[in-house]
């Protein structure tokens, strides 16, 4: 696989972007410096737009926000005791992070002294090509030969793969994520044997911080490289604290169908509703991430407790299962034996899951049971349970009829 086609271009592009020139204007003091760093250098580089921009600056915190008000601009010491404020101009934000030089590390935190140093700043960034500057009249700053790196597709660690992962557990994951993103061919081989040697340090880390890089990681391009290193490496295992389905993951992104993080997550390790708690004891996933997940796995039992589904058990399923749920499930298990579908069936699910057609609703409350003078109580829902038996065997009719010959029946 090749590497990337840089455009020098980009820089004078980000450089133009609205209110950054008011915030590096406001900055622009005597006797210091300020440049843009990370991310959104890195990106203007491959032609690509960064929704963050950050600055880094040798001025003290007090005195970025000291300069912006005077410029009229708002700043908010949102990470003040880092060294970084959070300045606001034409409806953009821009970070401003005092140059830092670091005293002391554990593997989760560091302790830091304000510097202005730039070249000691970009030693304690992860990789190279985060490492990278840019001035405010267009002079690019590498000095760690980020722009190789960039340009052949190489994520690499600054300096020793084991020192930088000491510092910081949290870069094993994110050395995958951005190799992911941003690499060609095979990983760094001093980085992945540094982060497979360094494994035990993943134990460490916060539930929430391996949440947010792996569903990071599950959408970036190279995912389905990385997500199979990650699982011959016994990290994946390590992780999740199960297995890993590749061959579910793959299909799940290639059927041209758009899938979230949590749906990849989904297709990639559950197997079964009960999955959803143990990665949601791993991960610490929101409600919402861990519904989904039980409704997968819900929807993957439905569909192979079936040897064969036709287009009236279809609607029978998308009626009892979140239908967004089965269309995923069908489309990671497409090639596998069971269960065997109809062309009806298929087509009616693909309907389904790209939202063409919804999934039928039983067409009845408790309200309407009232109405017809059913007494409220527990035997409204006995009677709705008993009309809802009736509507799917039916095949889940939505017309006026068949909703009349429901009600009829649950009031009788």
């Amino acid at each position: 696989m090749s590497g990337h086609v840089l455009a020098v271009s980009g820089l004078a592009r980000l450089l133009d972007r609205p209110g950054l020139r008011r915030v590096l204007a406001a900055l622009d003091a005597e006797g210091e410096t300020t440049r843009l760093v990370g991310g959104c250098v890195r990106d203007a580089l491959l032609g690509r737009t960064s929704d963050d921009i950050d600055l880094t600056t040798t001025l003290l915190p007090e005195a970025v926000i000291t300069h912006a008000r005077k410029a009229g601009l708002r700043a908010i010491p949102t990470g003040i005791e880092h060294g970084t404020v959070t300045l606001l101009a034409n409806d953009a934000t821009f970070e401003v992070t005092t140059l830092r030089e670091d005293v002391e590390t554990d593997g989760r935190h560091a302790i830091v002294r304000f510097g202005r140093d730039f070249a000691l700043d970009a030693e304690r960034r992860d990789f190279t090509i985060n490492a990278l500057s840019l001035a405010p009249d267009g002079t690019l700053h590498d000095t760690t030969d980020g722009v190789e790196d960039l340009r052949a597709g190489r994520v690499r660690f600054i300096g020793e793969a084991r020192t930088r992962i000491r510092e910081d557990a949290l870069r094993i994951l994110r050395f995958f994520r951005f190799h992911a993103r941003y690499g060609a061919g095979s990983p760094d081989p001093e980085g992945l044997s540094a982060c497979i040697a360094a494994r035990d340090a993943l134990d460490g880390l916060s539930r929430e911080r391996i949440r947010a890089e792996i569903l990071k990681l599950l959408l970036a391009p190279g995912a389905p490289a990385a997500i199979e290193t990650l699982s011959e490496t016994g990290l994946l295992m390590r992780l999740i604290g199960g297995l890993g389905d590749h061959s579910r993951f793959l299909r799940a992104l290639v059927d041209g169908l758009e899938t979230s993080a949590i749906e990849r997550l989904a297709a990639l390790a559950i197997w079964s509703d009960a999955d959803a708690e143990r990665l949601d004891v791993r991960l610490r996933l929101s409600k919402a991430e861990r519904a989904a997940l039980v409704a997968y796995g819900r929807a993957l039992g439905a569909l192979h407790g079936r040897a064969a589904i036709d287009a009236l058990e279809m609607r029978r399923l998308a009626a009892s299962h979140d239908g967004r749920a089965l269309g995923i499930a069908r489309i990671a298990t497409r090639t596998e034996p069971h269960p065997v579908l109809s062309t009806e069936a298929d087509l009616y699910l693909d309907d389904l899951v790209r939202g063409r057609v919804a999934a039928p609703t039983f067409p009845l409350a408790g309200a309407d049971l009232v109405a017809r003078g059913v007494r409220a109580g527990p035997e409204i829902g006995r009677r709705l349970a008993r009309a809802r038996a009736m509507w799917l065997a039916l095949g889940c009719p939505e017309d006026a009829a068949a909703r009349e010959t429901l009600l009829e029946r649950a009031t009788e």
